[in-house]
């Protein structure tokens, strides 16, 4: 239709504030392909990719970089007793975060998977509890998509396009502090009460 814009639903808002015409708005939301990403056996899966976890096992999508708040939740998991932190993605921090997880004595509770294809990422969100978005802001992130439709609940910081996803407790948590203590306790709450 003539006039008519494409927006994420917070900018829908602001311009309504801003006196656009709300018919004249439309929301777009980010696809997912359901035929690739889709749930798998957890046990198949932790099997295929070498994980030999006994307790749950968490996992954090994206580029090591700040914004992404990856230390954040690296820092989560040491105040978390017999959780496997699985980090998928390589980046300018990968070195940075090596590093924090050593010195914070996790071991093998914290592996790096690096960069990997995404017939492979959905084996890795069906091999985990719990998906973790620790970022600083977002716009609609695919990992989050991509996570939910593998069946594999979140914690996720409430930024941007985020809260029009995480709807209610069957998709995860919301985290409204951005910080390990408030991460740790939002994926205790999940894991002790999954959808």
């Amino acid at each position: 239709a003539a006039g008519l814009i494409t927006v994420s639903e917070p900018l829908r808002e602001r311009l309504i504030e801003l006196g656009a015409q709300g018919s004249r708005i439309q929301v777009l939301r980010n696809g997912v392909d359901l035929e690739l990403f889709a749930p798998q056996d957890r046990a198949a899966a932790r099997r295929e990719l070498g994980l030999d976890a006994d307790g749950p096992v968490v996992l954090s999508v994206g580029s090591p970089v700040p914004l992404k708040g990856i230390d954040l939740v690296i820092r989560a998991t040491a105040a978390l007793r017999n959780t496997t932190l699985v980090i998928v993605g390589e980046g300018p921090e990968t070195t940075v975060l090596r590093r924090l997880a050593r010195d914070l004595y996790l071991g093998e509770r914290v592996r790096f998977l690096g960069a990997m294809s995404q017939q492979r990422l959905a084996t890795v969100y069906s091999a985990a509890d719990v998906l973790v978005l620790a970022s600083a802001r977002e716009g609609s992130p695919n990992v989050l998509l991509e996570a939910l439709a593998c069946g594999t609940p979140a914690v996720a910081t409430a930024v941007g396009g985020v809260p029009e996803i995480m709807r209610g407790r069957a998709a995860g948590r919301l985290v409204h502090e951005r910080t390990p203590k408030a991460i740790a306790t939002a994926i205790r709450d999940l894991l002790a009460a999954p959808p």
